[in-house]
């Protein structure tokens, strides 16, 4: 307790020096390990953004971020350079450093699980393959091929699906899982995913 004190006590101090905010005060005196928090190195988002996330930190919290909805975090995010995936990234993370959302968790409080995987056969190969492995209970309501699939799956959730061509002899399925209603599940399902894509990735290869 007299530590949070001595801390908080400091943090004041620095507020008065220089005007900060409370919680950008305590963002140069604390210094989280932003990264791990984010699920994005420091030297990935300089290379695509020029800035790491302490700056990137500084920075939405000087423009009132923490207020904000998600895409006017994203939108800010392209205002200061970042492109459009690296708008979300910035977005997401900022969210998840500031407290606003966990690892795997939307802003409206929904659970959404995520997995990839490369296979090494054509994309059409593989858009049919995933196809034909999805359980009898599993409704495709839209599917372009061989780009992508929006599923309703057996229990009410939905998947969305993504396929990407990476030449004649391999190619990508990238899938969004959301409806969840726990980290836990959000565990279980990424843990069922990974066993269902790699059985998928030696069916396709049969």
């Amino acid at each position: 307790m007299t530590k949070q004190k001595d801390l908080k006590r400091v943090i004041r101090t620095r507020m008065q020096k220089t005007g900060e905010s409370y919680t950008t005060a305590r963002l140069h005196i604390v210094k989280p390990d932003f990264a791990t928090i984010a699920g994005t190195s420091d030297a990935a988002l300089k290379k695509a953004t020029g800035c790491k996330w302490d700056k990137w930190v500084r920075t939405l919290d000087h423009r009132g971020a923490q207020d904000m909805k998600h895409g006017d975090i994203a939108k800010l995010a392209r205002e200061y350079g970042a492109g459009d995936w690296w708008a979300q990234t910035v977005a997401v993370g900022y969210e998840r450093i500031r407290g606003l959302r966990a690892r795997g968790q939307q802003r409206t409080g929904e659970w959404r699980a995520t997995k990839s995987k490369t296979i090494g056969v054509p994309v059409a190969t593989l858009f049919k393959a995933f196809r034909k492995s999805l359980p009898p209970g599993a409704k495709v309501r839209t599917a372009t091929a061989p780009k992508s699939m929006r599923i309703t799956w057996e229990d009410g959730t939905n998947v969305a699906v993504g396929f990407v061509d990476k030449g004649a002899k391999k190619s990508a399925v990238a899938l969004e899982h959301s409806g969840l209603k726990s980290k836990a599940q959000v565990d279980e399902m990424k843990k069922a995913w990974a066993e269902r894509l790699n059985a998928l990735s030696e069916a396709a290869r049969a």
